[in-house]
């Protein structure tokens, strides 16, 4: 069975932290605030280190850290100005942009694993065996990208499944009772959970698609402080590049910051690049797919042009 406590130790209290709504145009900054969630290795190592502190000190710029369940609240929080900067997976800055939030691709990380787990006892063997089953994955995250496109390669409508949208931990719970037939899920849950006795993966990201992730900010933060923006994203690489040679500290360090037990990190960060990468038009390009899809399943309200919000370095 699973332990409810080991699930929610994955899981922050996000916007009731997120401190008071900023409306107004960025000025230079005396502070960056950085949204993070438990699944980035990088922020969260950086976080652990205080790298950001570190390298920002001589800008004079402060580092508040904000921390958040998934993607989609750390979006909505940063649209209404009370995060400035935040890592999330391939979707949810599509959701955001089609919400109207003027927002840039800062940065792009390639994304680590993602899967579709089902409970001990379960049938599903393909995924053509989805069909007409309830599949459990968290609106407008990578795992709601990574559920869509399963549907898809298993030759089946996106009405052909019963899609169940749940938060991790609503998804976690039903899970663990056996009231969802599978799950979309990002690491380090997924590293959680696939060790439970029973639990099985019917199909891995490395099976479905290639997933990215992206630092995400403000315009009008990136606008008026972009030698801050960029001195953030080399930091970042920076302990990205550390993290590649020292994954045993790296799980220690994360195991630290998170409560996640530290073999489960290891295990999650072993299937993880580790790398921050600036935004080319590949990048964009993949996004735009992801747009696209959503999209055509009239999952977002209109079209959007991806490369609009990407930034470059100097730009």
């Amino acid at each position: 069975m699973f332990s409810r406590r080991s699930i929610l130790a994955l899981l922050p209290a996000a916007i009731a932290a997120a401190g008071p709504v900023r409306l107004a145009a960025a000025q230079t900054a005396r502070k960056l605030r950085v949204g993070f969630q438990k699944g980035e290795p990088t922020l969260v190592a950086a976080k652990q280190n205080r790298s950001l502190e570190t390298a920002l000190a001589p800008l004079g710029v402060e580092v508040e850290w904000l921390e958040f369940a998934f993607g989609p609240p750390m979006l909505e929080a940063m649209r209404v100005g009370s995060i400035d900067f935040g890592g999330v997976g391939d979707t949810p800055p599509v959701f955001a942009q089609a919400a109207h939030a003027d927002l840039l691709y800062v940065a792009a990380l390639p994304a680590g694993a993602s899967a579709l787990l089902v409970p001990p006892g379960s049938k599903l063997q393909t995924l053509r065996d989805l069909k007409g089953k309830k599949l459990a994955y968290a609106r407008g995250s990578s795992a709601h990208n990574l559920a869509v496109v399963a549907v898809e390669k298993a030759g089946l409508a996106w009405s052909d499944i019963v899609p169940v949208a749940l938060a991790p931990a609503d998804a976690a719970a039903a899970f663990e009772r056996g009231s969802i037939d599978a799950w979309s899920i990002w690491d380090p849950y997924y590293a959680l959970c696939e060790t439970r006795p029973g639990v099985r993966v019917l199909a891995s990201s490395a099976d479905i698609v290639a997933q990215n992730s992206f630092y995400i900010a403000g315009h009008a933060f990136v606008t008026a402080n972009p030698a801050v923006t960029a001195k953030t994203v080399d930091t970042l690489a920076g302990v990205a590049a550390w993290s590649r040679d020292h994954r045993n500290e790296l799980a220690a360090l994360l195991a630290a910051g998170t409560g996640v037990p530290t073999d489960i990190e290891l295990r999650a960060i072993d299937r993880s690049p580790l790398k921050v990468l600036p935004m080319n038009d590949a990048f964009a390009e993949s996004q735009q797919q992801v747009a696209d899809r959503f999209h055509a399943l009239g999952l977002i309200p209109g079209a959007i042009n991806v490369r609009t919000q990407v930034w470059h370095v100097g730009a």
